[in-house]
């Protein structure tokens, strides 16, 4: 089978930073946008090479916020991909938007160009928290921005939640639920707020204006049941979709998929390496532009490490992990691991069928810590000497297409 490749572009503009924020972006940096534009156009063009041995299935425009940055400016960043990779037809290219900073014009001319995935950074249906953490838009505009994307072609169109944000009560989540379910999207992505060291936000840190923990988490068990209820399936910890329009690129991050990412701070793993680029706009910039080094950190990941990997990233899904599969990464006894996963079942915080173990709702509330356990139990049963350890990784040969698809362009 031939390989495939998700795509994710870096636009690290906004016009102004929201108070939870800690993604890589800049605010009053406009200027530097044709710059950049002309870095990353660049950058695409010299990866030409690597990205034409394989067939590019996902594309995402995420951010910072890519609607700021205008869809002139991302159409073209995309045209250059379609130059210099294969891309499908039938692709899932996502942009995210924010309701302030798009128009039906722009949603219509990135439909045009081959986008089919909509992400509107939504947060909260009250207008008043909206204010709270630095958001720009208010809820009306949210039901607007979501009209026009579907007037403008856009058949998935997906919203951002936050629940656990400052003043908010259970109530105030309920109508923002509510509300949300009411437009129809076809996903919904629910993240409890995390608060960041260096961010606004950060100073609300062991505030009572914060829900607390158990707060927090009733939220997030209301979540997993009205969402069930209203047709959204649960597919990973904090998205849910109607019909099967799970995000098929944040898919391949889950199901440790290649993806290569564009742009300051983004990060790749491709053929078992793992690597990011500077997290620096203005050097991201000059070393495109110079050709001089552009990886910050570059890491060749072993078979442990992967199977790590997919423990932590597969007990994240609502399709959890398999002893089968485990096996095909890294042979060692997976009996101990279930033992483990036994035990979790008896507290109803796993369950498995089908030869798979997955979290419950309960589960995914201690994910992080119960995720640690498993890795610590991992790390017990590594076995030195492990012939499968030194295998050496398959290389990439050439991609062959498809029979019956189609791509952008050939070169």
């Amino acid at each position: 089978m031939s390989k495939t490749l998700g795509i994710y572009i870096h636009i690290p503009f906004c016009a102004s930073k929201c108070g939870y924020c800690d993604f890589y972006s800049h605010s009053g940096c406009d200027m530097l946008m044709p710059r950049y534009h002309n870095a990353i156009i660049d950058h695409i063009k010299e990866a030409g090479p690597q990205l034409q041995q394989y067939y590019i299935d996902t594309v995402y425009f995420g951010g910072g916020t890519p609607s700021y940055y205008g869809a002139k400016r991302i159409c073209e960043i995309f045209n250059a991909l379609k130059m210099n990779g294969l891309v499908y037809r039938s692709a899932e290219v996502t942009i995210e938007v924010n309701p302030d900073s798009i128009t039906r014009h722009e949603l219509k001319l990135l439909k045009s160009e081959g986008f089919n995935r909509v992400s509107i950074g939504a947060q909260s249906a009250n207008d008043d928290i909206l204010k709270l953490i630095g958001r720009r838009h208010n809820w009306a505009q949210v039901e607007q921005c979501v009209r026009d994307a579907r007037r403008a072609g856009f058949r998935n169109v997906s919203i951002d939640l936050i629940y656990g944000l400052p003043s908010q009560t259970k109530s105030d989540w309920a109508d923002t639920l509510r509300k949300a379910i009411a437009l129809k999207v076809d996903h919904i992505s629910c993240y409890g707020l995390k608060l960041e060291e260096g961010t606004p936000m950060y100073a609300y840190k062991g505030s009572p204006f914060l829900p607390d923990d158990d707060e927090q988490a009733d939220m997030y068990l209301y979540t997993v049941e009205t969402l069930a209820n209203n047709g959204y399936k649960q597919y990973e910890i904090s998205n849910f979709c109607r019909r099967k329009k799970y995000s098929k690129h944040n898919l391949k991050y889950w199901l440790l998929r290649d993806y290569m990412g564009f742009g300051p701070g983004a990060h790749s793993n491709v053929a078992g390496v793992r690597y990011s680029y500077v997290r620096d706009l203005v050097k991201y910039i000059n070393n495109v532009n110079s050709g001089e080094k552009l990886v910050d950190e570059y890491e060749k990941i072993g078979l442990l490490d992967r199977a790590a990997e997919y423990i932590m990233l597969g007990m994240r899904t609502s399709k959890g992990i398999s002893q089968k599969e485990y096996h095909k990464i890294y042979k060692c006894d997976f009996e101990p691991m279930e033992e483990l996963l036994r035990e979790f079942e008896k507290k109803g915080w796993a369950v498995s069928a089908k030869g798979r173990w997955r979290f419950t709702a309960a589960g995914f509330l201690l994910s992080n810590l119960l995720i640690g356990l498993m890795l610590e139990k991992q790390a017990e049963l590594k076995r030195s000497g492990n012939p499968w350890t030194d295998r050496a990784e398959s290389v990439v040969g050439d991609a062959q297409l498809p029979e019956g698809e189609e791509v952008f362009y050939r070169s």
